[in-house]
Formats: C-alpha cells, sequence, structure tokens
C-alpha cells in the first residue's frame, strides 16, 4: 500500500490513534453483524443485509487504517487496505471490488441486489470478514 499517494491524493490523513474509538466500531461491527445474520435472507430484504454487511467490512478496513494513524476519506483506501490482509481464504478477497461496486449502485443507481448476492455477502462475512475482525482483536492489546 502506497500510503504517501493516498495522503497527496487526499484519500487518507493522518489522525490521532483513538482506543477506545477503534474499541467502540469494533463492538459495533459485530452487533451490526450478528444482528444481521440473524435476519433470514429473503429477495425483499437481500438490500438491507448486504448494505449491512458491505459496511461492516468497509469499517474494517477504517479501523485498520484507524490503529495506523490515519483515517480513510474514501471507501477506496479501507477497500485496498482489506485486500492486503492476510486471510485463511485469499483468494476470496478478489470479490471485494465487485461488493464495493454492487453496494455504490445500490446506493446511487437504485439497483437490488438479489437475494443470491446477499448470501454470497453472507459467506464471505463468516469466512473473511470475521477472520479480519479477529486479528483486529488480537491487535488491540488495550482494555475496553
Amino acid at each position: 500500500m502506497n500510503t504517501q499517494r493516498l495522503l497527496e491524493r487526499g484519500d487518507l490523513r493522518k489522525k490521532t490513534v483513538e482506543p477506545a474509538v477503534i474499541q467502540s466500531l469494533i463492538e459495533t461491527i459485530e452487533m451490526t453483524a450478528t444482528g444481521t445474520l440473524a435476519i433470514p435472507c429473503t429477495p425483499q430484504n437481500a438490500i438491507i443485509i448486504f448494505r449491512e454487511l458491505y459496511e461492516c467490512l468497509r469499517q474494517l478496513g477504517d479501523i485498520l487504517w484507524w490503529m495506523e494513524g490515519y483515517e480513510p476519506q474514501t471507501h477506496d483506501a479501507s477497500i485496498a487496505l482489506l485486500k492486503e490482509q492476510r486471510v485463511r481464504e485469499q483468494q476470496l478477497l478478489q470479490h471485494i471490488d465487485r461488493y464495493k461496486m454492487i453496494r455504490h449502485d445500490i446506493n446511487y443507481r437504485a439497483f437490488r441486489s438479489t437475494k443470491e448476492q446477499a448470501e454470497e455477502l453472507r459467506t464471505f462475512w463468516n469466512v473473511i470478514g470475521k477472520d479480519i475482525l479477529d486479528q483486529i482483536k488480537e491487535k488491540t492489546t488495550w482494555t475496553p
């Protein structure tokens, strides 16, 4: 990751590391993901499930930057850092850009995600999202 380039482009800015804020977002991600995963997926709520789980993923990228003393100013910066993480099923990371495009289309082009897309993102969260979240929790040494 070329941090200097991201700073120059305005995709990142320096930020003070705030353990309490990081811990709060970790807890929020866990609550949001758990609640979202508990919802039975139907064609009618696939958009909600997709958006919420994507948001949890993006927020993981935010936390990774925050831990390094930066704040992402774009989704691109957060997603780019996620794609560099070491995870159990590395090949699945290639899907993140597609999920980002689907989320963008849902929010700005009136696209409706399908039940299958929401289920795919659920699986991705359960494998990749939880893995990254666990890694973040291992790196945070402060007490909540």
